[in-house]
């Protein structure tokens, strides 16, 4: 057994998960223009990409012993390469095939995420027995600088107007060649619960059997809804803003990739629940902040706070169950990792997408809308006289849909969010389609902006939940004389 190579391999697993992570935030309003979707539908699909982790973790973290670590990790490589290909695949349907391919894609790509999750928490808790919370955090680190790897290559892919989104998911790729070719010839680590001889049932009682376990499971959720749920919609919600939104997904995740890297001072320092208060603390308020920010400068500016704020979250969390109740064992971590990621998935993510559509709605100028439609119904039918048969299919379908919209008198809610989409992702050329274009953008992009802002806002309060229990426990440890880290025994 090489521990420093099954160190390396699953940060390059996590560097993949990661990767994917920054590719489908950077891609959902390529997504959501090219395929016509509306907040909700691109939602689901970037929240498919968070719950399926929950799909995989739930139902192999606790047979990661049974099964091999060996065994998952192979499997994890291959949704890796399965995923975005399924996502790329969708260029070959359209309508609602298109959403359902892209869902499954996304679904794929999450079973692989929540595999190398389910594998990988409890081999870095095995390995480095002694120092739990810090090597998860040290681990974790390939999280956030992978968005940041991804995010920024991203944002120099579309600066330069080179490829497309089916490019920045084949990136995708890079990371997952490397770790499949260091699990050949690997031997793995037995967990610390079987070393120690401690039964499947066990684990069960030692889970599920303990209070601090369970309140701990629900703080999860609120904590991965603070630091995922935002994290998804961030580079479209700025990007509508005219700032560029992908930039500061990477500014956010470099800046907690380095500070998770020194956590071993800030762990001896504040102690694992102390750390979570200052972090419950500052991520509702820069969370908070960042439903504001309307300029570059207060976006940086808050998006500082909120990363400081998140950062710690994550692993710090499992980092105390595996050492607070470690007879837990991966299923311990595993129900922590799924409760994190099924709440974003399947509450978080489409929540906020549907309180941006709701805002971005009554954000939206009705004068301004229906000018702007007009002209969609004006020029695009006779520029588009000349395109081929499916392109002018497409315009014709943009045109229905923005006079569905004028003959419905007050401005319906979502319909007339989808059709100024609609007329976006199927501009005929000629300048004066370019100039309906141009008015689309300027009464469609303020609103989605808002309206994606004010969904920032409707999170940030829950922080107040988890600074109270997490507040709690602190003064609870304090009263006991510190913090400490349970012995595993049999």
């Amino acid at each position: 057994m090489n521990k420093g190579r099954l160190f390396l391999l699953s940060c390059l697993a996590l560097l993949s998960t990661s990767i994917c992570f920054a590719v489908v935030g950077d891609i959902m309003g390529a997504l959501k223009t090219q395929f016509v979707l509306n907040n909700e539908q691109v939602g689901y699909i970037g929240g498919a990409s968070l719950w399926g982790f929950t799909v995989s973790i739930f139902a192999l973290g606790p047979l990661v012993d049974a099964l091999g670590m060996k065994n998952l990790l192979r499997f994890a490589f291959l949704c890796h390469f399965a995923g975005p290909l399924i996502m790329i695949l969708a260029v070959l349907t359209g309508g609602t095939a298109a959403f359902w391919t892209l869902f499954l894609g996304a679904l794929v790509v999450s079973i692989a995420n929540g595999t190398v999750e389910a594998v990988c928490n409890p081999l870095i808790a095995t390995l480095y027995a002694e120092e739990k919370t810090r090597k998860l955090n040290q681990f974790h680190v390939w999280f956030p600088g992978g968005i940041l790897i991804g995010g920024v290559t991203c944002f120099l892919l579309n600066k330069y107007e080179i490829g497309n989104w089916q490019l920045k998911l084949a990136l995708i790729f890079v990371p997952t060649v490397v770790y499949g070719l260091l699990l050949l010839g690997q031997r793995f680590p037995a967990t610390e619960r079987v070393e120690s001889g401690i039964s499947f049932a066990g684990m069960v009682r030692g889970a599920l059997g303990r209070p601090l376990f369970l309140i701990l499971l629900a703080c999860m959720a609120i904590t991965a809804s603070l630091e995922l749920g935002p994290g998804r919609w961030v580079p479209a919600v700025l990007t509508a803003g005219g700032i560029a939104g992908i930039l500061v997904l990477a500014y956010i995740n470099g800046l907690m990739a380095v500070l998770r890297s020194v956590a071993g001072p800030v762990v001896h320092r504040l102690s694992p629940t102390g750390i979570l208060v200052c972090s419950a603390i500052l991520a509702g308020a820069g969370l908070y902040w960042f439903s504001f920010s309307e300029t570059t400068a207060m976006a940086f500016a808050s998006a500082t706070l909120f990363a400081v704020g998140i950062c710690y979250f994550w692993p710090t969390m499992l980092g105390v169950v595996s050492e607070r109740v470690p007879k837990s064992g991966a299923l311990g971590l595993a129900l922590m990792g799924g409760m994190g990621m099924l709440v974003v998935g399947l509450v978080t993510t489409p929540q906020m997408g549907r309180v941006a559509d709701r805002y971005l709605h009554e954000h939206l100028h009705a004068t301004a809308t229906r000018s702007a439609l007009q002209q969609v119904v004006d020029v695009y039918p006779g520029a588009a006289v000349s395109l081929p048969a499916a392109h002018r299919k497409d315009v014709e379908a943009a045109v229905r849909a923005a006079n569905d919209v004028l003959a419905a008198g007050t401005l319906p809610l979502g319909d007339t969010a989808l059709a100024l989409r609609s007329a976006l992702s199927s501009t005929p050329p000629g300048e004066p389609a370019t100039a309906a274009k141009g008015a689309v953008e300027a009464v469609l992009n303020p609103a989605d902006n808002y309206g994606g802002r004010m969904s920032f806002r409707y999170v940030a309060p829950f922080s107040l939940v988890i600074i109270l229990v997490f507040g709690i426990l602190y003064l609870r440890d304090r009263a006991a004389g510190g913090y400490k880290a349970e012995k595993i025994t049999a």
